[in-house]
């Protein structure tokens, strides 16, 4: 067997586990790198090569600084400062698309959603709008800012990282800019204009102020409580029980079941857990005395949350047991364990009780995006002040005396460590280190894709197809190809796949490798179809009440103007 057809069965096996949604993407990473070395594809001495290459040690550092920049508080100022209060929805929404778009040019895309999410809400409730009317907007903005520049997503790092391989010189920070920024023109037209429009509206503007469902456990009082009447006590509080347990173990109840003292109820309700307590006789035994001024924060789990992983119990532990979780969100209804045995993941909400202080305090630490409430994160000027100077100082270097992205962000890390600028617990946790194992792997698998011919043959194929065509349809199609890749694999692994490949189809339609690339690097971060793309889009799916058809209603289009632009742009320039 070829070495060329080895290292398309190992790609393709790759492409069914990601698209499966069922193993990890970094651990899928893993399996094909070890896949490639067990048929002699990569050799043992090259296996974690990907690991030392300057692309990943540049997303690892820019992670930090862009963490430094999101504590500070400066950006969330910068996004109220930037929106107009007293204007139209239209005006306020076109604002804030804007804003995000300018936030993920230079940081995390994620960190960008973080920051502005909870005045996208804002701005909804205010219009007497659903949340959903701004959310996927938003969401979708995010991403499209991150194709504007250099360090706006991983993608374009592993781009510039191909293109010096292949071509012998990186791309500059700014080399994406001008097609970056007309497709983000145009997306933002649409989006503010159009595009919020297409969503469907299921429930009326009145009605989103319905409290939202909420799980919580209650435990049974006293021995022989019947099921029947436990039932009818839960309907006329309008709440309903998912599960029972008894000392962790679920319980078959039907009939005229009788529960034991002690036995735990797993309940979804709209009101909170002490009031169903009081009208159903049962016990809340989380049940505590509350400061004055506590509230309820309902929040969503950031990617990157250092709560990620960990028991609810982690969120009293972390606040010096200031705040607690009160309630979760739907998952846990579908899964029907008892709380004590769910971690938290990225996307899951909370309902967190505390005094208004400890979650001002907490929750941008903790990257928990608030839903219902919002306490603006304080900014001390001059904290931000030299952090943004560091940050600058980072983008000058590479800009003007050519530093590379990974020596000028390292540096700028480890000053904003040095000088303590960003917490100690943050400098490590901020940083995402799924991707980073899924660059460090698939970079010799993508290699080896290059290295077997895989990608020159597959590259004929494209060449074949698109010959005699106009530049413009050329791009068009290679933009296309890549995006529909990004349906099913992260940016990151699209951008490795198709980098090698375009380079390739460009020498064999003697077009300039240059606009494939750049066609690559739109089409990879382009995943506005499914809520699986994205982690921006998966984050606003549960808050802003979607279904999965919702994004490709409202992204078909969006994805129409971004190939179009994209090919025309670069079809004018190269």
């Amino acid at each position: 067997m070829s070495d060329a057809l080895l290292s398309a069965l190992i790609l393709g096996g790759s492409l069914i586990l990601f698209v499966s949604e069922r193993v990890r993407h970094d651990l899928v990473a893993l399996f094909a790198l070890l896949a490639c070395l067990a048929v002699g594809l990569v050799r043992p001495a090259d296996a974690f090569s990907g690991f030392a290459d300057p692309a990943v040690l540049a997303v690892a550092a820019i992670l930090v600084v862009g963490r430094a920049i999101e504590l500070s508080g400066v950006a969330s100022a910068i996004a109220r400062v930037a929106i107009p209060a007293h204007a139209g929805f239209g005006t306020r929404l076109t604002a804030l698309l804007a804003v995000a778009m300018l936030l993920s040019a230079f940081m995390n895309n994620i960190a960008a959603l973080v920051i502005t999410m909870p005045v996208a809400i804002e701005i909804a409730r205010e219009a007497r709008r659903p949340v959903g009317a701004t959310l996927m907007p938003l969401a979708f903005a995010s991403i499209l800012g991150g194709m504007t520049t250099l360090i706006g997503t991983p993608a374009n790092l592993i781009l510039s990282s191909v293109r010096q391989s292949e071509l012998g010189t990186p791309f500059g920070f700014f080399t994406m800019t001008p097609v970056g920024v007309a497709v983000a023109l145009l997306g933002l037209l649409y989006l503010s204009t159009v595009g919020w429009r297409l969503l469907p509206v299921r429930e009326q503007p009145q009605r989103e102020e319905r409290p939202p469902w909420r799980v919580f456990e209650l435990a049974i009082a006293q021995d022989d409580a019947r099921l029947s009447k436990l039932k009818a006590a839960l309907r006329a509080t309008r709440a309903r029980m998912l599960a029972a347990f008894r000392f962790g173990e679920p319980l078959a109840v039907g009939g005229d079941f009788r529960f034991r003292a002690g036995d735990r109820l797993l309940i979804a309700s709209r009101i909170d857990s002490g009031t169903v307590a009081d009208k159903t006789g049962l016990v809340d035994t989380e049940r505590e005395e509350d400061a004055p001024d506590s509230v309820t924060a309902h929040v969503a789990v950031g990617h990157g949350s250092y709560l990620s992983g960990n028991g609810y119990n982690a969120m009293r532990t972390r606040s010096d047991n200031r705040l607690r979780v009160v309630a979760v969100g739907p998952r846990a209804a579908r899964e029907k364990i008892p709380l004590a045995r769910l971690r938290i993941r990225p996307g899951d909400q909370l309902f967190v009780r505390g005094t208004q202080k400890a979650l001002a305090e907490l929750l941008a630490g903790a990257r928990l995006l608030e839903i219902d409430r919002f306490d603006p994160v304080p900014v001390r000027k001059s904290r931000s002040v030299f952090i943004l100077a560091v940050f600058a100082l980072a983008i000058v270097a590479i800009v003007t005396a050519g530093l590379s992205p990974a020596i000028a962000f390292v540096a700028a890390a480890v000053v904003l460590a040095a000088t303590r600028l960003i917490p100690t617990e943050d400098i490590y946790r901020s940083i995402d280190w799924s991707v980073i194992v899924l660059l460090g792997a698939m970079i010799p698998v993508g290699q080896s894709f290059e290295d077997s011919g895989a990608a020159t043959i597959a590259a004929q194929w494209l060449s074949h197809a698109l010959a005699g065509q106009p530049l413009f349809l050329a791009l068009a199609a290679i933009c296309g190809a890549t995006l529909m890749l990004s349906i099913f694999l992260n940016n990151v692994a699209t951008a490795v796949i198709m980098g090698p490949l375009a380079i390739d189809a460009a020498h064999m339609l003697n077009i300039a490798p240059d606009a494939a690339l750049l066609a690559v690097l739109i089409g990879a971060s382009s995943d506005f179809l499914t809520p699986i793309g994205h982690q921006n889009n998966l984050l606003v799916m549960g808050p802003g009440g979607y279904r999965f058809t919702d994004y490709a209603r409202m992204g078909g289009v969006l994805v129409v103007i971004v190939v179009l632009t994209s090919a025309f742009v670069l079809s004018a320039l190269y």
